[in-house]
């Protein structure tokens, strides 16, 4: 068998499935964005893992080496807030081929402090070794979270209001022009990219700003979402997970789905849906959380927050309502990673 017959989720679920646990304390494996660990103090500790590899997660003609090492340690610090918790520390794993110098060493470990900076996370240690495949950055991350208010994917209920965080499909309108440029210096390198204009979208593909200090916001409120993810591929893609974690249908409104203008502009002179880009462009790196409708008041002038739709019965599907009231299948087609 193939391993694109599987793809990466069938593949997680194909090796998973005789997977044994052995210790009371490990509360969640496999099947979120974090494994949680109970302290026995009332506290638990949060485990995540992520992967960059040169050629499928970045194109380093485009990608400056400062700016990957700010993305990963803020996609894995993003994988902690979906599970209510706090970034605390991580351990960067690092395979350099010999193209490599020590001053771009230096700089990606320049990104990766500036993010540990902003995140407030501690570099405790990794590990260094060749490759002879180019670049590869994994990073393992620490958080903590009290037992009782870690949001795991399931928990959800029919009638919950399924909320996001910022806005979508900037990184992946980011990634056309990007690609769109490197073909333009490909073809003529006395040609240099012209991407002021393009600058918001730009930072969305190549900075992402994991959105823990929203968690913070949320728990100030007395809010503690139902269920939560967060958006690496794809608006829709994440959906199925959190309906398939719940075993719910939902429906939401196209009109409700947050893209912001600077990203329209770009995807509109690329000639793409933006909300096509919304629902199947991934790398926003957004949270995608349910709560109860008593909790919507609390919310409901969020600038950073906004009301899409809504989770139903299982038997109604998932559904999108679009702009001119026709309801369709919701389809998931975001990043396939195998």
């Amino acid at each position: 068998m193939e391993l694109k017959q599987l793809g990466e989720f069938g593949l997680i679920s194909h090796l998973a499935k005789d997977v044994q646990i052995y210790h009371q304390e490990t509360l969640k494996g496999i099947g979120d964005d974090a494994a949680v660990i109970d302290k026995g103090d009332g506290n638990v500790t949060l485990i995540s893992k992520d992967m960059l590899l040169e050629g499928i997660h970045f194109d380093l003609h485009y990608t400056p080496l400062k700016h990957l090492g700010y993305k990963a340690i803020a996609v894995n610090v993003s994988d902690i807030a979906a599970m209510f918790g706090t970034a605390k520390q991580v351990l960067v794993g690092l395979a350099v081929s010999n193209v490599f110098s020590v001053e771009n060493v230096e700089s990606l470990y320049a990104g990766i402090r500036s993010a540990c900076e902003d995140f407030q996370v501690d570099l405790i240690g990794g590990d260094t070794t060749s490759s002879k495949v180019g670049l590869v950055i994994s990073v393992t991350v620490i958080g903590t979270a009290k037992k009782e208010e870690v949001v795991y994917r399931t928990g959800s209920k029919a009638n919950d209001i399924i909320c996001v965080t910022g806005d979508l499909g900037g990184a992946y309108a980011g990634l056309q022009i990007m690609e769109r440029e490197k073909q333009v210096f490909l073809s003529n390198p006395e040609m240099q990219p012209e991407l002021d204009e393009y600058e918001y979208i730009v930072e969305r593909l190549l900075k992402p700003n994991a959105k823990s200090d929203i968690v913070h916001e949320l728990k100030e409120m007395g809010i503690r979402p139902t269920s939560m993810i967060d958006i690496s591929d794809g608006l829709a893609s994440e959906l199925f997970h959190l309906c398939k974690a719940s075993n719910l249908g939902c429906a939401v409104f196209e009109d409700k789905i947050p893209v912001d203008s600077r990203t329209e502009q770009a995807l509109f002179e690329l000639k793409l849906d933006p909300t096509t880009a919304a629902l199947n462009g991934g790398e926003d790196y957004e949270l995608l959380f349910t709560i109860q409708q008593s909790d919507f008041e609390k919310i409901k002038n969020h600038p950073e927050i906004s009301t899409i739709g809504y989770m139903t019965e299982p038997g109604n599907g998932k559904k999108l309502m679009t702009r001119n009231e026709h309801v369709v299948d919701l389809k998931a087609q975001g990043w396939v990673h195998m």
